[in-house]
Protein backbone atom coordinates (compact mmCIF):
# COMPACT_ATOMS: atom_id res chain seq x y z
CA UNK A 1 0.00 0.00 0.00
CA UNK A 2 2.98 2.34 -0.44
CA UNK A 3 2.47 5.28 -2.77
CA UNK A 4 4.01 4.27 -6.10
CA UNK A 5 6.87 7.01 -6.69
CA UNK A 6 7.52 5.87 -10.29
CA UNK A 7 6.79 8.07 -13.42
CA UNK A 8 7.28 7.41 -17.12
CA UNK A 9 11.14 6.51 -16.33
CA UNK A 10 12.17 3.44 -17.22
CA UNK A 11 11.43 0.37 -14.87
CA UNK A 12 14.77 -1.47 -14.08
CA UNK A 13 14.87 -5.17 -14.73
CA UNK A 14 15.14 -5.91 -11.00
CA UNK A 15 11.90 -3.90 -10.12
CA UNK A 16 9.82 -6.10 -12.90
CA UNK A 17 7.26 -8.55 -11.56
CA UNK A 18 4.11 -10.44 -12.69
CA UNK A 19 2.90 -12.57 -15.95
CA UNK A 20 0.97 -11.31 -19.03
CA UNK A 21 -1.99 -13.24 -18.06
CA UNK A 22 -2.07 -10.24 -15.40
CA UNK A 23 -3.09 -8.01 -18.18
CA UNK A 24 -5.93 -9.91 -19.14
CA UNK A 25 -8.10 -9.60 -15.43
CA UNK A 26 -6.29 -5.78 -15.61
CA UNK A 27 -8.42 -5.34 -18.94
CA UNK A 28 -11.24 -7.10 -18.60
CA UNK A 29 -11.73 -5.15 -15.14
CA UNK A 30 -11.50 -1.80 -16.72
CA UNK A 31 -13.98 -3.19 -19.38
CA UNK A 32 -16.65 -5.14 -17.60
CA UNK A 33 -18.42 -1.48 -16.65
CA UNK A 34 -21.66 0.48 -16.86
CA UNK A 35 -20.60 2.59 -19.14
CA UNK A 36 -19.79 -0.77 -21.63
CA UNK A 37 -23.46 -1.40 -21.59
CA UNK A 38 -24.34 2.23 -22.74
CA UNK A 39 -22.03 2.12 -25.39
CA UNK A 40 -24.23 -0.79 -26.86
CA UNK A 41 -27.37 0.97 -26.01
CA UNK A 42 -26.11 3.99 -27.85
CA UNK A 43 -25.67 2.07 -31.57
CA UNK A 44 -29.42 0.61 -30.87
CA UNK A 45 -30.54 4.31 -30.42
CA UNK A 46 -28.51 5.56 -33.62
CA UNK A 47 -31.46 3.14 -35.78
CA UNK A 48 -29.72 0.06 -35.81
CA UNK A 49 -31.70 -2.61 -35.45
CA UNK A 50 -30.32 -5.52 -33.20
CA UNK A 51 -28.83 -7.73 -35.04
CA UNK A 52 -26.93 -4.78 -37.08
CA UNK A 53 -26.10 -3.67 -33.48
CA UNK A 54 -24.19 -6.90 -32.90
CA UNK A 55 -22.55 -6.76 -36.22
CA UNK A 56 -21.40 -3.01 -35.55
CA UNK A 57 -20.40 -3.76 -32.34
CA UNK A 58 -18.52 -7.03 -33.54
CA UNK A 59 -16.43 -5.74 -36.15
CA UNK A 60 -15.50 -2.19 -34.29
CA UNK A 61 -14.10 -3.92 -31.19
CA UNK A 62 -12.34 -6.55 -33.89
CA UNK A 63 -10.75 -3.75 -35.44
CA UNK A 64 -9.82 -1.42 -32.47
CA UNK A 65 -8.54 -3.67 -29.42
CA UNK A 66 -5.79 -5.35 -31.30
CA UNK A 67 -4.67 -1.89 -30.82
CA UNK A 68 -4.34 -2.15 -27.53
CA UNK A 69 -2.14 -5.58 -27.75
CA UNK A 70 0.12 -3.79 -29.65
CA UNK A 71 0.72 -0.78 -27.57
CA UNK A 72 0.98 -3.24 -25.09
CA UNK A 73 3.86 -5.05 -26.44
CA UNK A 74 6.71 -2.11 -25.47
CA UNK A 75 5.72 -2.08 -22.17
CA UNK A 76 8.09 -5.24 -21.30
CA UNK A 77 10.73 -4.55 -24.38
CA UNK A 78 11.23 -0.69 -22.97
CA UNK A 79 10.14 -0.15 -19.66
CA UNK A 80 7.97 2.88 -19.80
CA UNK A 81 4.54 4.08 -20.95
CA UNK A 82 2.92 4.39 -24.07
CA UNK A 83 3.18 7.91 -24.22
CA UNK A 84 6.89 7.87 -24.23
CA UNK A 85 7.70 5.60 -26.44
CA UNK A 86 5.54 7.83 -28.82
CA UNK A 87 8.45 10.25 -28.82
CA UNK A 88 10.38 8.36 -31.03
CA UNK A 89 7.99 9.24 -33.84
CA UNK A 90 7.18 13.09 -33.10
CA UNK A 91 10.49 13.55 -30.61
CA UNK A 92 10.91 14.15 -26.92
CA UNK A 93 9.33 18.01 -27.53
CA UNK A 94 6.99 16.69 -30.28
CA UNK A 95 5.81 14.53 -28.06
CA UNK A 96 4.40 16.74 -25.35
CA UNK A 97 1.24 17.76 -27.32
CA UNK A 98 0.27 14.13 -27.89
CA UNK A 99 0.86 13.64 -24.20
CA UNK A 100 -1.32 16.86 -23.82
CA UNK A 101 -4.26 15.06 -26.12
CA UNK A 102 -3.66 11.81 -24.05
CA UNK A 103 -4.17 13.21 -20.18
CA UNK A 104 -7.26 15.25 -22.24
CA UNK A 105 -8.72 12.43 -22.90
CA UNK A 106 -8.48 10.10 -19.74
CA UNK A 107 -9.74 13.45 -17.94
CA UNK A 108 -12.54 13.83 -20.29
CA UNK A 109 -13.78 9.82 -19.14
CA UNK A 110 -12.69 10.27 -15.48
CA UNK A 111 -15.30 13.04 -15.45
CA UNK A 112 -17.93 11.22 -17.11
CA UNK A 113 -17.54 8.03 -14.74
CA UNK A 114 -17.39 10.99 -12.23
CA UNK A 115 -21.08 11.94 -13.09
CA UNK A 116 -22.22 8.55 -13.23
CA UNK A 117 -21.19 7.68 -9.49
CA UNK A 118 -22.77 10.82 -8.60
CA UNK A 119 -26.26 10.40 -9.96
CA UNK A 120 -25.74 6.53 -8.94
CA UNK A 121 -25.10 7.54 -5.37
CA UNK A 122 -28.06 10.37 -5.53
CA UNK A 123 -30.48 7.89 -7.05
CA UNK A 124 -29.50 5.51 -3.70
CA UNK A 125 -29.89 7.95 -1.60
CA UNK A 126 -33.65 8.72 -2.83
CA UNK A 127 -34.30 4.94 -2.53
CA UNK A 128 -33.39 5.24 0.91
CA UNK A 129 -35.52 8.51 1.43
CA UNK A 130 -33.80 11.14 0.89
CA UNK A 131 -35.70 13.34 -1.52
CA UNK A 132 -34.85 16.46 -0.58
CA UNK A 133 -31.30 16.61 -2.92
CA UNK A 134 -29.69 20.12 -3.10
CA UNK A 135 -26.69 21.81 -4.10
CA UNK A 136 -24.75 21.10 -0.82
CA UNK A 137 -25.57 17.14 -0.75
CA UNK A 138 -25.05 16.97 -4.00
CA UNK A 139 -21.54 18.76 -3.64
CA UNK A 140 -20.83 16.48 -0.37
CA UNK A 141 -21.54 13.30 -2.91
CA UNK A 142 -18.73 14.20 -5.77
CA UNK A 143 -16.24 14.93 -2.59
CA UNK A 144 -16.75 11.67 -0.97
CA UNK A 145 -16.83 9.67 -4.45
CA UNK A 146 -13.09 11.63 -5.33
CA UNK A 147 -11.75 10.59 -2.24
CA UNK A 148 -12.59 6.98 -2.56
CA UNK A 149 -11.58 6.95 -5.98
CA UNK A 150 -8.39 8.52 -5.18
CA UNK A 151 -6.90 5.65 -3.05
CA UNK A 152 -5.52 3.19 -5.93
CA UNK A 153 -4.67 5.44 -8.54
CA UNK A 154 -2.30 6.94 -5.84
CA UNK A 155 -0.93 3.98 -4.46
CA UNK A 156 -0.16 2.97 -8.08
CA UNK A 157 0.68 0.08 -10.21
CA UNK A 158 0.53 -2.93 -7.85
CA UNK A 159 -2.97 -2.34 -6.04
CA UNK A 160 -4.90 -1.24 -9.18
CA UNK A 161 -3.25 -4.61 -10.82
CA UNK A 162 -4.72 -6.71 -7.86
CA UNK A 163 -7.90 -5.09 -7.62
CA UNK A 164 -8.99 -5.26 -10.95
CA UNK A 165 -7.98 -9.22 -10.73
CA UNK A 166 -10.90 -9.01 -7.81
CA UNK A 167 -13.08 -6.62 -9.45
CA UNK A 168 -13.31 -8.72 -12.76
CA UNK A 169 -14.86 -11.86 -11.23
CA UNK A 170 -17.77 -9.85 -9.15
CA UNK A 171 -18.53 -8.14 -12.40
CA UNK A 172 -19.19 -11.27 -14.30
CA UNK A 173 -20.89 -12.67 -11.79
CA UNK A 174 -23.21 -9.30 -11.46
CA UNK A 175 -24.04 -8.93 -15.41
CA UNK A 176 -24.26 -12.97 -15.69
CA UNK A 177 -27.48 -12.12 -13.30
CA UNK A 178 -28.16 -8.68 -15.33
CA UNK A 179 -28.17 -10.98 -18.80
CA UNK A 180 -30.88 -13.67 -17.41
CA UNK A 181 -33.05 -10.69 -16.10
CA UNK A 182 -32.97 -8.92 -19.45
CA UNK A 183 -32.71 -11.95 -21.90
CA UNK A 184 -36.57 -13.01 -21.21
CA UNK A 185 -37.54 -9.54 -22.61
CA UNK A 186 -35.39 -9.06 -26.22
CA UNK A 187 -37.03 -7.92 -28.82
CA UNK A 188 -34.52 -9.08 -31.65
CA UNK A 189 -37.35 -7.23 -34.57
CA UNK A 190 -37.02 -4.22 -32.72
CA UNK A 191 -36.69 -1.31 -35.29
CA UNK A 192 -36.57 -1.08 -39.27
CA UNK A 193 -32.97 -1.21 -39.26
CA UNK A 194 -30.35 1.18 -40.66
CA UNK A 195 -29.36 2.36 -44.05
CA UNK A 196 -25.07 2.13 -44.61
CA UNK A 197 -24.02 5.31 -43.77
CA UNK A 198 -25.53 4.74 -40.17
CA UNK A 199 -23.99 1.78 -39.86
CA UNK A 200 -20.75 2.94 -40.37
CA UNK A 201 -21.18 5.63 -38.00
CA UNK A 202 -22.04 2.99 -35.52
CA UNK A 203 -18.71 1.13 -36.06
CA UNK A 204 -16.91 4.35 -35.86
CA UNK A 205 -18.56 4.58 -32.21
CA UNK A 206 -17.68 1.39 -31.58
CA UNK A 207 -14.12 1.97 -32.47
CA UNK A 208 -13.67 5.23 -30.96
CA UNK A 209 -15.07 4.44 -27.01
CA UNK A 210 -13.69 1.31 -26.75
CA UNK A 211 -9.79 -0.12 -28.05
CA UNK A 212 -9.01 3.34 -29.64
CA UNK A 213 -9.55 5.14 -27.02
CA UNK A 214 -7.50 2.68 -24.41
CA UNK A 215 -4.80 2.25 -26.89
CA UNK A 216 -2.51 4.96 -25.37
CA UNK A 217 -2.89 3.17 -22.12
CA UNK A 218 -1.06 -0.53 -23.42
CA UNK A 219 2.58 -0.29 -22.15
CA UNK A 220 1.10 1.95 -18.75
CA UNK A 221 0.35 -1.45 -17.46
CA UNK A 222 2.80 -3.85 -19.67
CA UNK A 223 6.06 -2.12 -18.43
CA UNK A 224 6.53 -3.90 -15.44
CA UNK A 225 6.55 -7.28 -16.81
CA UNK A 226 9.68 -8.68 -17.15
CA UNK A 227 11.60 -7.85 -20.59
CA UNK A 228 11.75 -11.81 -21.49
CA UNK A 229 7.59 -12.09 -21.60
CA UNK A 230 6.37 -13.71 -24.04
CA UNK A 231 4.89 -11.59 -26.57
CA UNK A 232 1.95 -13.46 -27.62
CA UNK A 233 0.94 -13.78 -24.02
CA UNK A 234 0.90 -10.18 -24.17
CA UNK A 235 -0.80 -9.23 -26.75
CA UNK A 236 -3.30 -12.07 -26.44
CA UNK A 237 -3.98 -11.15 -22.82
CA UNK A 238 -4.56 -7.33 -23.25
CA UNK A 239 -6.62 -7.54 -26.57
CA UNK A 240 -8.94 -10.42 -25.66
CA UNK A 241 -8.83 -8.40 -21.74
CA UNK A 242 -10.97 -5.63 -23.66
CA UNK A 243 -12.53 -7.38 -26.77
CA UNK A 244 -14.58 -10.12 -25.13
CA UNK A 245 -16.05 -7.92 -22.41
CA UNK A 246 -17.01 -5.21 -24.57
CA UNK A 247 -18.48 -7.36 -27.55
CA UNK A 248 -20.25 -9.17 -24.33
CA UNK A 249 -21.45 -5.94 -22.41
CA UNK A 250 -22.54 -3.94 -25.34
CA UNK A 251 -24.61 -6.80 -26.81
CA UNK A 252 -26.00 -6.82 -24.02
CA UNK A 253 -26.68 -3.11 -23.85
CA UNK A 254 -27.78 -3.27 -27.44
CA UNK A 255 -30.36 -6.14 -26.00
CA UNK A 256 -31.71 -3.66 -23.37
CA UNK A 257 -32.09 -0.72 -25.73
CA UNK A 258 -34.57 -2.86 -27.36
CA UNK A 259 -36.71 -3.04 -24.10
CA UNK A 260 -36.41 0.58 -23.04
CA UNK A 261 -36.66 3.70 -25.02
CA UNK A 262 -34.15 5.70 -22.98
CA UNK A 263 -31.87 2.94 -21.80
CA UNK A 264 -28.64 5.63 -23.04
CA UNK A 265 -29.45 6.79 -19.38
CA UNK A 266 -28.03 4.57 -17.43
CA UNK A 267 -29.28 5.92 -13.73
CA UNK A 268 -32.71 6.43 -14.61
CA UNK A 269 -33.41 4.99 -17.67
CA UNK A 270 -31.94 1.59 -18.23
CA UNK A 271 -33.18 0.32 -14.97
CA UNK A 272 -36.44 0.21 -16.04
CA UNK A 273 -35.37 -2.73 -17.82
CA UNK A 274 -34.67 -4.83 -14.67
CA UNK A 275 -37.03 -6.12 -11.82
CA UNK A 276 -37.32 -3.39 -8.81
CA UNK A 277 -35.80 -6.04 -6.76
CA UNK A 278 -32.67 -5.58 -8.28
CA UNK A 279 -32.37 -1.42 -9.00
CA UNK A 280 -30.63 -1.44 -5.29
CA UNK A 281 -28.13 -3.90 -6.44
CA UNK A 282 -27.75 -2.55 -9.96
CA UNK A 283 -26.83 0.74 -8.40
CA UNK A 284 -24.36 -0.21 -6.60
CA UNK A 285 -22.95 -2.16 -9.03
CA UNK A 286 -23.03 0.98 -11.25
CA UNK A 287 -21.14 2.93 -8.94
CA UNK A 288 -18.19 -0.28 -8.52
CA UNK A 289 -17.51 -0.56 -12.20
CA UNK A 290 -17.43 2.93 -12.59
CA UNK A 291 -14.37 3.47 -9.59
CA UNK A 292 -12.54 0.17 -11.14
CA UNK A 293 -12.72 2.13 -14.96
CA UNK A 294 -11.97 5.43 -13.17
CA UNK A 295 -9.07 3.94 -11.39
CA UNK A 296 -7.80 2.88 -14.85
CA UNK A 297 -7.90 6.18 -16.31
CA UNK A 298 -6.85 8.43 -13.32
CA UNK A 299 -3.65 6.16 -12.98
CA UNK A 300 -2.23 6.45 -16.78
CA UNK A 301 -3.71 10.19 -16.84
CA UNK A 302 -0.75 10.83 -14.50
CA UNK A 303 1.38 9.59 -16.27
CA UNK A 304 0.11 11.35 -19.74
CA UNK A 305 1.11 14.46 -17.88
CA UNK A 306 4.58 13.79 -17.47
CA UNK A 307 4.60 13.07 -20.84
CA UNK A 308 3.04 15.84 -21.92
CA UNK A 309 6.76 18.13 -20.74
CA UNK A 310 4.74 18.73 -16.99
CA UNK A 311 7.40 18.23 -14.38
CA UNK A 312 5.55 16.93 -11.30
CA UNK A 313 5.37 14.07 -9.30
CA UNK A 314 3.03 11.28 -10.40
CA UNK A 315 0.87 11.03 -7.62
CA UNK A 316 1.14 15.28 -7.72
CA UNK A 317 -0.55 14.51 -11.17
CA UNK A 318 -2.77 12.09 -9.87
CA UNK A 319 -4.70 14.58 -6.82
CA UNK A 320 -4.73 17.17 -9.76
CA UNK A 321 -6.45 15.35 -12.00
CA UNK A 322 -9.02 14.52 -9.57
CA UNK A 323 -9.65 18.19 -8.40
CA UNK A 324 -10.28 19.04 -12.41
CA UNK A 325 -12.45 16.60 -12.59
CA UNK A 326 -14.36 17.09 -9.71
CA UNK A 327 -14.96 20.86 -10.96
CA UNK A 328 -16.37 18.86 -14.58
CA UNK A 329 -18.73 16.79 -12.25
CA UNK A 330 -19.98 19.35 -10.39
CA UNK A 331 -20.54 21.45 -13.75
CA UNK A 332 -21.98 18.94 -15.44
CA UNK A 333 -24.71 17.36 -12.31
CA UNK A 334 -25.20 20.78 -12.08
CA UNK A 335 -26.41 21.26 -15.75
CA UNK A 336 -27.90 18.43 -16.39
CA UNK A 337 -26.06 18.25 -20.02
CA UNK A 338 -24.15 15.10 -19.53
CA UNK A 339 -25.38 13.05 -21.66
CA UNK A 340 -24.66 15.84 -24.49
CA UNK A 341 -21.47 16.16 -23.23
CA UNK A 342 -20.72 12.69 -23.28
CA UNK A 343 -21.72 12.12 -27.13
CA UNK A 344 -19.74 15.02 -28.41
CA UNK A 345 -16.62 14.11 -26.60
CA UNK A 346 -16.71 10.49 -28.01
CA UNK A 347 -16.91 11.54 -31.70
CA UNK A 348 -14.37 14.15 -31.48
CA UNK A 349 -11.91 11.79 -29.99
CA UNK A 350 -11.57 10.34 -33.15
CA UNK A 351 -9.86 13.31 -34.92
CA UNK A 352 -6.47 12.82 -32.80
CA UNK A 353 -6.63 9.61 -31.45
CA UNK A 354 -7.03 7.85 -35.04
CA UNK A 355 -4.00 9.37 -36.69
CA UNK A 356 -1.94 8.74 -33.51
CA UNK A 357 -2.85 5.50 -33.79
CA UNK A 358 -1.62 5.30 -37.79
CA UNK A 359 1.51 6.83 -36.82
CA UNK A 360 2.47 4.78 -33.31
CA UNK A 361 2.03 1.51 -35.55
CA UNK A 362 3.93 2.92 -39.03
CA UNK A 363 6.39 3.86 -36.39
CA UNK A 364 6.68 0.08 -34.58
CA UNK A 365 6.53 -1.36 -37.67
CA UNK A 366 9.35 1.02 -39.02
CA UNK A 367 11.72 0.17 -36.42
CA UNK A 368 10.35 -3.57 -36.27
CA UNK A 369 9.39 -2.92 -32.78
CA UNK A 370 13.11 -1.55 -31.44
CA UNK A 371 13.58 1.19 -29.12
CA UNK A 372 16.09 2.47 -26.88
CA UNK A 373 14.82 3.30 -23.70
CA UNK A 374 17.15 5.53 -22.07
CA UNK A 375 17.44 7.78 -25.42
CA UNK A 376 13.63 8.41 -25.34
CA UNK A 377 14.35 10.12 -22.27
CA UNK A 378 17.72 12.04 -23.82
CA UNK A 379 16.55 15.35 -24.83
CA UNK A 380 19.62 16.60 -26.62
CA UNK A 381 20.81 16.42 -30.23
CA UNK A 382 22.65 13.66 -29.08
CA UNK A 383 19.49 11.57 -29.22
CA UNK A 384 18.45 9.14 -32.49
CA UNK A 385 14.89 10.47 -31.11
CA UNK A 386 15.92 14.06 -31.21
CA UNK A 387 14.58 15.24 -34.82
CA UNK A 388 15.13 18.97 -35.66
CA UNK A 389 15.23 21.03 -32.06
CA UNK A 390 13.98 18.17 -29.96
CA UNK A 391 11.00 17.70 -33.04
CA UNK A 392 10.71 14.81 -35.28
CA UNK A 393 8.66 16.80 -38.00
CA UNK A 394 7.79 13.49 -40.14
CA UNK A 395 5.40 12.24 -37.02
CA UNK A 396 4.05 16.00 -36.28
CA UNK A 397 3.21 16.28 -40.50
CA UNK A 398 1.37 12.78 -40.43
CA UNK A 399 -0.76 13.66 -37.84
CA UNK A 400 -2.07 16.86 -38.67
CA UNK A 401 -2.68 15.11 -41.91
CA UNK A 402 -4.35 12.14 -40.52
CA UNK A 403 -6.46 14.84 -38.41
CA UNK A 404 -7.70 16.80 -41.52
CA UNK A 405 -8.52 13.60 -43.23
CA UNK A 406 -10.55 12.43 -40.10
CA UNK A 407 -12.08 15.79 -39.59
CA UNK A 408 -13.13 15.46 -43.32
CA UNK A 409 -14.83 12.05 -42.87
CA UNK A 410 -16.37 11.99 -39.40
CA UNK A 411 -19.86 12.24 -38.98
CA UNK A 412 -20.86 13.16 -35.61
CA UNK A 413 -23.53 15.34 -33.28
CA UNK A 414 -21.04 17.79 -32.80
CA UNK A 415 -19.41 18.13 -36.45
CA UNK A 416 -20.00 16.82 -40.18
CA UNK A 417 -17.08 16.75 -42.20
CA UNK A 418 -17.77 17.69 -46.37
CA UNK A 419 -16.22 13.65 -47.50
CA UNK A 420 -19.14 12.52 -44.96
CA UNK A 421 -21.60 15.00 -46.60
CA UNK A 422 -20.79 14.21 -49.84
CA UNK A 423 -21.02 10.54 -49.81
CA UNK A 424 -24.26 10.77 -47.63
CA UNK A 425 -23.31 10.61 -44.14
CA UNK A 426 -20.95 7.66 -44.09
CA UNK A 427 -18.05 8.09 -41.44
CA UNK A 428 -14.77 6.46 -42.30
CA UNK A 429 -12.85 9.24 -40.39
CA UNK A 430 -10.92 6.10 -37.81
CA UNK A 431 -9.91 4.09 -41.33
CA UNK A 432 -8.98 7.99 -43.10
CA UNK A 433 -6.60 8.83 -40.10
CA UNK A 434 -4.97 6.02 -39.36
CA UNK A 435 -4.48 5.33 -43.27
CA UNK A 436 -3.24 8.71 -44.17
CA UNK A 437 -1.27 9.23 -40.97
CA UNK A 438 0.09 5.71 -41.31
CA UNK A 439 1.27 6.51 -45.02
CA UNK A 440 2.53 10.17 -44.50
CA UNK A 441 4.59 9.21 -41.80
CA UNK A 442 6.23 6.29 -43.70
CA UNK A 443 6.70 8.61 -46.87
CA UNK A 444 8.36 11.22 -45.40
CA UNK A 445 10.76 8.69 -42.85
CA UNK A 446 11.51 6.93 -45.84
CA UNK A 447 15.27 6.69 -46.04
CA UNK A 448 16.07 7.95 -43.05
CA UNK A 449 18.21 6.04 -40.30
CA UNK A 450 16.04 3.48 -38.01
CA UNK A 451 18.71 3.62 -35.43
CA UNK A 452 17.01 0.71 -33.51
CA UNK A 453 17.69 0.13 -30.09
CA UNK A 454 19.76 -1.67 -27.76
CA UNK A 455 16.53 -4.30 -26.19
CA UNK A 456 18.06 -6.94 -24.52
CA UNK A 457 18.09 -9.63 -26.67
CA UNK A 458 15.55 -11.87 -24.45
CA UNK A 459 12.77 -9.19 -24.67
CA UNK A 460 12.77 -9.89 -28.72
CA UNK A 461 11.66 -13.08 -28.58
Amino acid sequence: MAVEQRGIELVSPQERYGRPRDLLFLWSGTTLGIFTLVYGTVVVSLGLSFPQAVAAIVIGNLLAFPLVGLTSLQGPAVGTSTMAVSRAAYGPRGARALGLFGWINMVGFEAGGMVLITFAALALLDKAGVHDQGTGLKVAVIVVAALIQLVLPLVGHAAVMKAQKYFTWVFVAMFAIMAVLVGPKVDVAAGGGADFATFTIAVALVMSCGGLSWAPLGSDYSRYLPANASRRAVFLSAALGGFVPYVLLMTLGAAVGTVVKDAGDPISGLPGALPGWFTVPYLVLAMVTLFAVNTTDLYSSGLNLQAAGINVKRWVAVVADLVICVAITYVAVMSNSFNELLNAFLNLLIIWLAPWAGVYLSDWLRRRGRYDGPALFDETPASPYWGAGGVRWPGIVAQVAGMAAAALWINSTAFVGPISQATGGTDFSVFAGVIVAGVVYLVLERGTARRPAAVPAEAAT
